[in-house]
């Protein structure tokens, strides 16, 4: 049987070009690179899976291509990881120090890749700062971490600092729709949404999980399928029970709330999601805040056709009502009580509303 290679492996990029969402500092890199003016000691910090150690890479290897002949030439030789989690004492960076002195056999630099770096001791970090001022000029060094907060100021003053962003939604779906394709899947549109939500940022992640749904449900990537195999709430669950919500059908809702605990789901996700969900609804009110939507084709029309029969009032109200549910689901002694009087509360908001106007008249 043939290794199963996972797709955060597989699909890692091999130039800026490929790296995903991260434009501004590939861009920056590359120019640096064309105009000399790349500095010795750069420090990149983010999120888990944007992309920094991988930029880190194909950093590596491009500054050293130049007037090289073989331009599939990795540079392996030239590159140094050093994992700070475990490698964080004295001893290790003195090591470090004593293998810089080394000019390189091939290629102009040797470059070293300091991944998790926060996790270096002080002492380590002190036995590290002169050799990071004054490099030899065959050296560069890559820091890199996902918490800049825990540097020394004494590091970071020395470093040229690149903040990577987080992967938006839309480039995690768009990386995620040409996966698929290369692999012979058909993916539904608001599949692969879904997965880029659940990823939270991270590019790592939603491959990971991308993998995880193939091996669940094969070729054919439906919606369906993958809300099933991450337990997560679909957003047709939402529309079901805010046009209950909008309907004051306080019986019905409750028997909905009690199927939706009996499938494994947790009351307070549910909470935060239904305040979410009435945000989403008055975002699709107004054509300016459209973009604000993150969510697939099918998913924008079903909200739009909602949003039309819920008033802002109403939406304001409701987000209030569920947001202050939330706040208090986890010092609540009686969790399903508190999301069920909730659940109560928003339907009463609009059956007040038609009490109010029948009285009037």
């Amino acid at each position: 049987m043939e290794q199963f290679v996972v797709s955060a492996r597989k699909y890692r990029p091999q130039t800026f070009k490929d790296v995903v969402g991260q434009q501004a500092i590939t861009n920056t890199l590359l120019n640096a690179i064309e105009t000399n003016h790349l500095a010795q000691a750069l420090l990149f910090t983010g999120p888990r899976g944007v992309g920094k150690t991988t930029c880190a890479r194909i950093l590596a290897r491009k500054i050293n291509q130049p007037g090289y002949d073989d331009p599939n030439e990795d540079f392996a030789f030239n590159v140094f990881e050093l994992d700070a989690a475990s490698n964080n004492s004295v001893d290790d960076i003195r090591n470090l120090i004593d293998q810089v002195r080394i000019p390189p056999q091939t290629g102009q630099y040797k470059v070293y890749i300091i991944d998790e770096v926060h996790m270096l001791s002080t002492s380590a970090f002190n036995a590290f700062l002169k050799t990071l001022e004054e490099p030899p000029k065959h050296a560069i060094f890559i820091l890199a971490t996902t918490e800049k907060h825990k540097i020394l100021p004494t590091i970071l003053s020395r470093c040229q600092i690149f903040d990577f962003k987080r992967i938006t939604v839309k480039d995690a779906k768009e990386h995620l729709a040409e996966v698929a394709q290369s692999q012979g899947i058909t993916a539904e549109d608001d599949a692969l949404h879904i997965i880029a939500q659940k990823a939270d940022g991270a590019m790592r992640d939603a491959l990971s999980i991308f993998d995880r749904v193939v091996s669940y449900c094969g070729t054919n990537l439906t919606r369906q399928a993958v809300t099933e195999n991450l337990n997560v709430l679909d957003y047709e669950t939402y529309i079901q029970v805010t046009d209950l919500i909008l309907e004051n059908k306080i019986p019905e809702l409750l028997v909905t709330y009690n199927d939706i605990l009996a499938k494994g789901f947790d009351g307070h996700h549910f909470v935060s999601g239904l305040a979410s969900h009435f945000r989403d609804l008055l975002v699709c009110q107004t054509p300016a805040t459209l973009k604000l939507l993150e969510k697939g084709e099918t998913a924008q029309q079903l909200y739009s056709s909602q949003s039309l029969r819920a008033d802002r009032d109403f939406l304001l109200k409701g987000i209030e009502v569920a947001n202050d549910a939330d706040l208090k689901y986890k010092v609540s002694q009686n969790q399903r009580l508190l999301v069920e009087l909730c659940l109560m509360q928003l339907a009463s908001i609009t059956y007040d509303g038609e009490k109010k106007k029948l009285t009037a008249l």
